[in-house]
Parts: C-alpha cells; sequence; structure tokens
C-alpha cells in the first residue's frame, strides 16, 4: 500500500508514477476523492456517538415522567448512528479498493517506459565464441542424458521436464553454492511454505496484474507461491522488528516455486528458460527504510559474484517503471548472454519495495521516538534453474561435453566435465 500522507500531501508525486509506469493517473484523484469521503464519514460517525452518549446521560438523569419520550429520541439517534456506521465501512472498503489498485511509487530515476526502455548499466565479460555450430541447452541436455523434456511432457504437460542425474546434481550444487554464500553474508535460510493464504499473496503484490500466473487451489482457499519472497514476506506480517545497531534482518529462502506462465503463450516453449516448477533460492532483506536503496546494491553484488564465478557474460539492466512488478519502487535484472539466441536473457532480479509490502502487512519497527513505522523489504534471486540454460551454452564442447565451472566442482564431487551418459 502506498503511504497515505503522500496521497494527501504529494499526489503529485504518485500521478508521476503512474505516468512512468504507463498505468491510469486518475486512478490517484479517485484515492483523493476515496479518502476525502472515507474520513467525511468517520468525522460524522463520531459526532453522532458523541451527541448518543452526551444524550444517554441526559436521559439517565432525567424524572421519571420524561424518559418515556427521551428514550424514544435516543432509540431514533441510535439508527441514526447505525445509519453513520454503515457508511464508514462502505466508504472504508471504497477507499480500501481504489488505494490497493495503485502499485508502488516508482523511485524518481527510474526509466519510463515499457518492457524496452531499460537502461544497461553495464555489461560484463565476453560473449564465448565457438569454432564449431553450438548447440542450444535443450539439445546439450538431451545429448548429455540430463534434461529429458519428453517424459516431463508425458507426465505433466508442457513446460514440464526431468533433471536427471548430473543435471538433477547441478542444479543442486547451484543452490547449496548460493546458499553458502548468502550464510557467509549474514542470511538465515530458510525452506518456505508454497502454499499462502490469499491475505499473504495480496500482501506481497502479487494478485494484481499478474494473478493470472498465479495457481490457485479454490477448494483450500491457498495459491501456490511463484518466489520464496511471498512467504518471506508473510513471514514477520502483524509483527514490530527489532533491529540491532541499525543492522538488516535477512533471509535466504529455498523452495519449489510454480508460475501458470499464462501470458506467455508460444515463448519460449522449448527447454527449461520458462516453465512453470522450478527451484529458487530467494534472498529477502528486512532495512529500514533509508537503509533501502544501498541494501539494493548489495544484493546485485552478491548476485554479480555468482554470474562472474560461473563465467557467464553478462549485463545489469535499471528495468523502466512500465515493466515493474506492482511492489517494486525499481528493479535491476542480470541478464546472461544466451549464444544460440544471440541475446541476453534474465537470469536474476532483485526489487527495492521501499514500504510497499511492509504497509500492506503491517511489518514495523519502532522509531527513535517510540512511535512504529513500515520497514522495507527486498528480494533478490541468488539461484534458480534457469541459470542451468546459459551454463550448458556458454560452456560447452565440440563433442558434446559441457566444462563444469570449477566454483561448481566441489559440489559435484570434483566433477569437471560433464560428458554423454
Amino acid at each position: 500500500m502506498i503511504d497515505l500522507q503522500l496521497l494527501r500531501d504529494h499526489p503529485d508525486v504518485i500521478k508521476a508514477s503512474q505516468e512512468a509506469r504507463g498505468a491510469s493517473v486518475s486512478v490517484v484523484d479517485d484515492a483523493v476523492a476515496a479518502d476525502t469521503a472515507r474520513r467525511s464519514a468517520i468525522t460524522a460517525f463520531e459526532a453522532l456517538r458523541a451527541e448518543q452518549n452526551a444524550f444517554g446521560k441526559t436521559v439517565a438523569k432525567a424524572p421519571k415522567d420524561e424518559k418515556a419520550a427521551l428514550v424514544q429520541q435516543a432509540q431514533a439517534l441510535a439508527a441514526k448512528v447505525k445509519d453513520a456506521q454503515a457508511e464508514v465501512t462502505s466508504a472504508e472498503e471504497a477507499f480500501d479498493r481504489v488505494v490497493r489498485s495503485i502499485p508502488n511509487v516508482v523511485l524518481p530515476d527510474v526509466p519510463k517506459g515499457g518492457e524496452d526502455d531499460f537502461v544497461t548499466l553495464r555489461t560484463v565479460g565476453s560473449k564465448p565464441e565457438f569454432d564449431f555450430e553450438p548447440k542450444d541447452h535443450a539439445d546439450l541436455g538431451e545429448h548429455l542424458g540430463i534434461i529429458d523434456i519428453p517424459r516431463g511432457v508425458k507426465v505433466s504437460g508442457s513446460r514440464f521436464y526431468f533433471l536427471r542425474g548430473l543435471g538433477a546434481r547441478l542444479e543442486i550444487a547451484l543452490m547449496n553454492l548460493g546458499l553458502d554464500r548468502a550464510i557467509e553474508h549474514g542470511f538465515e535460510p530458510l525452506i518456505t511454505p508454497t502454499l499462502v493464504r490469499p491475505e499473504t499473496m495480496a500482501g506481497t503484490g502479487f494478485l494484481g496484474e499478474h494473478a493470472a500466473e498465479v495457481y490457485r487451489l479454490e477448494a483450500d482457499d491457498l495459491y501456490l507461491t511463484g518466489t520464496s519472497e511471498v512467504a518471506l514476506a508473510g513471514f514477520h506480517a502483524d509483527e514490530i522488528l527489532a533491529f540491532p545497531e541499525g543492522e538488516g534482518i535477512r533471509y535466504a529462502g529455498w523452495s519449489t516455486c510454480y508460475r501458470r506462465e499464462a501470458g506467455s503463450a508460444g515463448k519460449d516453449n522449448r527447454g527449461i528458460l520458462r516453465v512453470h516448477q522450478f527451484n529458487k533460492l530467494e534472498m529477502f532483506a528486512y532495512v529500514l527504510p533509508e537503509q533501502a536503496e544501498a541494501e539494493h546494491q548489495r544484493l546485485v553484488a552478491m548476485q554479480e559474484s555468482m554470474m562472474q564465478d560461473l563465467g557467464l557474460h553478462y549485463r545489469v539492466i535499471d528495468v523502466a517503471g512500465g515493466d515493474l512488478g506492482t511492489s517494486a519502487a525499481r528493479k535491476y535484472d542480470i541478464e546472461a548472454w544466451v549464444p544460440t539466441q544471440g541475446t541476453f536473457r534474465e537470469l536474476t532480479s532483485t526489487s527495492n519495495c521501499t514500504t510497499f509490502q511492509a504497509r500492506r502487512l503491517d511489518t514495523r519497527y519502532r522509531t527513535e521516538t517510540g512511535k512504529t513505522a513500515p520497514v522495507a523489504t527486498l528480494n533478490g534471486t541468488l539461484a534458480t534453474t534457469r541459470w542451468i540454460v546459459a551454463i550448458l551454452e556458454t560452456h560447452q564442447q565440440a563433442d558434446g561435453s559441457v566444462v563444469v565451472p570449477e566454483v561448481l566442482r566441489p559440489y559435484l564431487g570434483g566433477v569437471e566435465v560433464i560428458e554423454p551418459r
């Protein structure tokens, strides 16, 4: 939820954010009007309640012969109070609907525009070059016997797969490498639930424009998460957090993730780049609001360290406002070069959600004045299944084998090259 004081005092800031996102600007005026109507309804209700309380004292002190008439007046006043309370409820519901439809306010220097209007901040490494015709990751996986897509489709349908043998071990190696590095940087590991309640899913902002991508179990009124960010954001809902010496609270959530990919029909049907089920290690940080931008850079640095040690050619992009999710005020993507596609593809995202999620989930800290205020939350991927795509294609050899990045070898029992089974 956006900052209501910002809405009242500086609606133009929110309008500028909506414009940067390519979203409705008029909804801000709707929210201001709904807030005014809500506060007016509350004021009217409180005035009637005060009148009712005062009249009650008059009735109590009145002579017996006057009480009957006064009781009738008290009953009429009680009916007005009840009606006014209903008006408050209606006004609050109307306000809640409109204000929750407004995404997080983007940071001032976030690029404007849509998916193609990102700004490249840096490009690292060199494009891999081959003196042979490189295979794509799906062909490599089949040749090596480590990815089995036909049987995944047979068992579960399109966009499913099996990782076999060293394919399965390679994913686990990636996850363990990421987990070890997260622990070194002060992140507490968590295995998170992958089913969450509606209020948790809504609180993190995933039931807005991307709701079609979320699997729902209607009989249980639960949602399957597409990232452990959801469970990690809900972990401290309705709590007041303590930050010892101003340090943040950091978690690394390991989970299986599920996405319907409802808006990607016909895109990336081949291979394991865009699938319905995958594993992911997600960094999640709770920090003081003034520390959020520095924490964002810290998460990106950890991701870049992983990319470099895996020997991948990549770029870091500042995502444009129109391509941000509901909760993000800024998002950096790291895209790795995929040789057979001749382009960069997203491997990681990291988002600064400022206080947006914390307001919706009521996660606060105590300020120096003793009052409470919402914390800031951030998230970022540190390892996930789709990284295998770039690793296989980047490190392939002419005979169809793949050199294992040195940093992963200790997690694979010293295996240096993945060869055909």
